[in-house]
Parts: structure tokens; sequence; C-alpha cells
């Protein structure tokens, strides 16, 4: 069973992830998700919770029942308990539909310290990501994670 730390890891990466990439140049809409991502994965590791939530739509909820109010409390807990985080992200695909939704398929290797007995903490897991682009913004609307290897929930 996940430890609220890590679910509250996943919960803040699942909405923040970004890949430095090469070959051809990305459509506007993908352009602006690699923007928006990079933008949550630095607001993630500055710990700028309200930033952070404020990329995720009113209307967010997932498959474990979580809502955006409750991504706040995961992510407000989760930051007062480390000290620093480090994603390393990598995007496997975006597919952009009718250039105002999208769905992002990554992996993402985290890592921080903490005052645990260890002092850090890592973790990788896969994510699907679900965005939709409203008033111009793009907003994260739902998402499934996993261990590596394991069952996307």
């Amino acid at each position: 069973m996940m430890s609220a730390l890590n679910r509250a890891l996943c919960l803040a990466v699942a909405a923040f992830v970004m890949l430095v990439g090469c070959g051809d140049s990305p459509s506007e809409p993908e352009a602006e998700l690699r923007a928006w991502v990079e933008a949550g994965i630095a607001f993630v590791e500055a710990k700028e919770r309200r930033a952070v939530v404020g990329m995720v739509s009113e209307a967010y909820v997932d498959r474990r029942g979580n809502e955006r109010s409750d991504l706040d409390t995961l992510l407000r807990v989760y930051f007062h308990r480390m000290n620093n985080i480090r994603l390393l992200p990598n995007i496997e695909e975006i597919t952009i539909y009718d250039d105002t939704a999208a769905q992002l398929v990554l992996t993402v290797g985290m890592a921080g310290t903490n005052e645990s007995i260890l002092g850090f903490s890592a973790d990788a897991y896969r994510f699907e990501l679900e965005v939709e682009k409203d008033s111009g913004d793009w907003h994260l609307i739902s998402a499934r994670w996993g261990e590596i290897g394991g069952e996307l929930k």
C-alpha cells in the first residue's frame, strides 16, 4: 500500500513533468504543453504549492477518488516533509485532440531529501495525464499512475 508521502509525491509529479528532447519542431499545442510541464517541474522543485494547484482544473478527479482539494492537502504535507525535491522526467508520448485536450504518457524518477532515518527517498513511476485547455491555459483534469512495470491506477 502506498504511503501518504509517496502518494503526495505521485500526485505532485502527476500534475507536472517535462522532457527536454530533440527532433522535429513541436506543434503549437505541443510546445505549449512542454512549457506547461516545464513550469510545473519548476514549481514542484521550488515547493510552490499554490502555483502547482493553480495548474490543476477545478473539475479534477482521478480513479483513486482524489479531487483538486485533496491534491492541495497532499502537496502541503509532502512539501512540508521534504527538504528538497528533484524530478527526472521522460515524456514518452503526447497525443493532442483538437488542440484543446491532450494525453501525456511519461516516466518520472523522483528523489528528495528529508528528515527520515535514511535522509532521502527515491522512486520511479509511470504516469498518464489528461489535460485540457480552458480560457487559454492548460489544466490537469485527471491522472493515472503506478510504479514502473506495475498497473496504472
